[in-house]
């Protein structure tokens, strides 16, 4: 009898773990090596076996019975399909997918196709895991308590263009702490408390937060709860000074564990055992010899991917700055969360999210939405309060998200890069010595430097007529002192080709003093007139900028132009804004290469000043197109 081909996709990266692994089988007899599919190669054999360019061209060399898929998270799909399509068993690299209704068409695919696909979360094939449901080692198993305090530099989320982004190339990929680096904690602690289908999970909380300038999470928390009344939690950074290995604490109803789900140590009452533990290829390759039972059967996900859900419904919030320091520089430059393995441990040990263990960063205050902006009947724009905002981000009303009729997203908020930037807006950097833009302030001579002076802005009364929106908007200082009133309108309608905007801000002084609206620009900092009305769009490619007089960021920025229009494709569809100035000559400010946004400079180079009795006007007219 011929042994099973096995074709590995990524050669690269964990992909080099696989085949290691494979050659050992290898040696040992158990199966042969057919093929390599990765595309970075450039060359036609790896170690002496073919590289090919996919798993329909493996099949012209030689058999391909399993093909193990270590390719990055937003691949996983159409690989796993095309291997199914092609009569192979998978190994599927974790997470397998990223949403249930991809883990629906994978399952589908493989009950249709006969064959089966085994996820490659390698801690689900401990012993321990066994040994600890079997009631043996500490009775019936009632929670189990994730810990992982892990670190990562800027090396890590450099490796690849997908890395710490939760979208990419037009797919969810949510890269982050609980969907990558320590999934294994999350997925060994539902293991253990016997919550693997979807249809066990009663409820899934998530709090997600970020140090780094990235998308996705770094330092999080999980608490599923089962149908069974259960609990599974995590806690995780990758913000730790230090690098532990990660364990999981498991309580039971006559006493207590701990397990190195990467070890394969129990501890129980101060005895530690090494249980070891299956490696999942060879199961799966004994599965299809003799008929084992699968250790990580694709449905047996379910519940991981009900986690991912309640990830990717979960914006990630930016861990304030007072609390994370920075370390290195460069590639090796990594922040560190302040005291965070002792709110880790404490809330493991209690079971508990961020929140509850008192992490004086876990800002869990979610926007409410003022106004749904709608255009015969689509929702092209929504106004939140920006009670989502940290405080050093300036909390303030703003557009997000906002669409074409088509439905493509034209506006970001809280980047990676500048957490303060919020859709689509008015913000102040220097309001009489306030921050109310957000992040450093600019100090001139000595840069831009954290001070304690953000404010903010609310919402105390609106009004609406139709398509017309008015909004008393009152803007306040550290203390919560008002600094400025605002009178705003904004107007919305259908137009050829796409939709109208109109946004109309009256700010006016609160007593009799005069009122300053400033920023970088008028402080000192030349060409950073940043400040007053702000776009910011989501990444974006095929970039044009362009005034009736200049094209480009170097010639727009700075100009002087009715209007200023924005085209780009974004998520894979062309759109574009054009914004036009109707009672006034300010700059425009551009930025394309660095980040992507627009925005007419309130203060370019002097001051905006608002007299008592003389309210200050600035209006603008936006046309957003497919």
């Amino acid at each position: 009898m011929s042994l099973p081909g096995v074709v590995l996709v990524g050669a690269r990266g964990f992909g080099l773990h696989h085949r290691a692994n494979i050659d050992r089988l290898v040696a040992a007899g158990v199966c042969g090596l057919t093929a390599v599919v990765d595309p970075t190669l450039g060359t036609e054999t790896d170690g002496g076996v073919p590289v090919v360019t996919d798993v329909a061209a493996a099949a012209r060399v030689g058999s391909v019975d399993v093909v193990v898929v270590a390719a990055p998270i937003g691949a996983h799909l159409p690989l796993a399909l095309a291997a199914l399509e092609a009569g192979a068993d998978v190994l599927l690299e974790k997470p397998p997918v990223t949403t249930r209704a991809a883990l629906a068409t994978l399952l589908d695919a493989a009950d249709r196709s006969g064959r089966v696909v085994q996820v490659g979360f390698q801690s689900l094939g401990s012993h321990a895991i066994p040994a600890l449901r079997s009631g043996e080692l500490v009775g019936a198993v009632r929670s189990a308590a994730a810990v992982g305090t892990w670190t990562r530099n800027q090396a890590y989320w450099d490796r690849s263009a997908w890395a710490g982004r939760r979208r990419f190339g037009g797919v969810d990929v949510l890269d982050g702490v609980v969907t990558n680096p320590l999934a294994h904690a999350v997925a060994t602690a539902l293991a253990l408390v016997g919550c693997r289908r979807a249809d066990q999970v009663a409820r899934v909380e998530v709090e997600l937060y970020r140090a780094n300038a990235i998308e996705g999470d770094d330092t999080s928390a999980v608490r599923v709860t089962t149908t069974a009344g259960l609990e599974a939690t995590a806690a995780l950074t990758l913000c730790a000074p230090s690098e532990v290995l990660p364990t999981v604490r498991v309580r039971g109803t006559t006493g207590a564990a701990t397990l190195g789900y990467t070890t394969d140590e129990v501890t129980v009452d101060g005895v530690t055992r090494d249980l070891g533990r299956t490696d999942l290829l060879e199961n799966l390759l004994a599965h299809r010899s003799r008929g084992d039972e699968l250790l990580v059967p694709l449905e047996s996900t379910g519940t991981f991917v009900e986690v991912l859900e309640a990830v990717r419904a979960t914006e990630p919030v930016q861990i304030d700055h007072p609390w994370v320091t920075g370390e290195g520089e460069g590639p090796e430059r990594r922040p560190l969360v302040a005291d965070v393995e002792a709110i880790v441990d404490r809330a493991a040990d209690q079971r508990a999210l961020f929140s509850e263990v008192g992490a004086p960063w876990a800002h869990t205050t979610r926007d409410e939405v003022l106004q749904e902006l709608l255009v015969d009947g689509t929702p092209v724009a929504t106004m939140l309060d920006g009670a989502g905002t940290i405080a050093t981000s300036s909390p303030r009303p703003y557009l997000h998200p906002v669409r074409t009729l088509r439905g493509t997203t034209v506006s970001a908020h809280h980047p990676p890069d500048h957490d303060w930037h919020c859709g689509v807006g008015f913000a102040i950097p220097d309001l009489d010595g306030v921050n109310c833009w957000g992040g450093r302030t600019y100090v001139h001579g000595e840069g831009y430097v954290w001070r304690d002076d953000h404010g903010s802005a609310d919402v105390p009364h609106a009004e609406l007529h139709g398509h017309a929106l008015q909004q008393e908007v009152v803007w306040r200082g550290p203390d919560r002192a008002v600094t400025l009133h605002e009178d705003r309108s904004l107007a919305w309608r259908a137009v050829d080709r796409g939709w109208e905007l109109t946004w109309s801000s009256s700010f006016r002084t609160p007593g009799d003093a005069v009122v300053h609206l400033g920023g970088p620009g008028s402080n000192g900092r030349v060409g950073a007139g940043y400040g007053g009305f702000f776009w910011r769009f989501p990444p974006c490619a095929d970039i044009t900028v362009r005034t009736a007089d200049a094209t480009g960021e170097d010639a727009v920025h700075g100009s002087v132009a009715p209007w200023i229009e924005w085209s780009a494709v974004f998520d894979g569809a062309p759109a574009a804004v054009r914004l036009e100035a109707l009672d006034h000559r300010d700059p425009w400010f551009v930025r394309a290469a660095e980040y992507p946004a627009i925005g007419s400079a309130l203060a370019w180079s002097e001051p905006a000043i608002v007299c008592p009795g003389i309210p200050l006007v600035r209006s603008f007219r936006a046309t957003v197109t497919d």
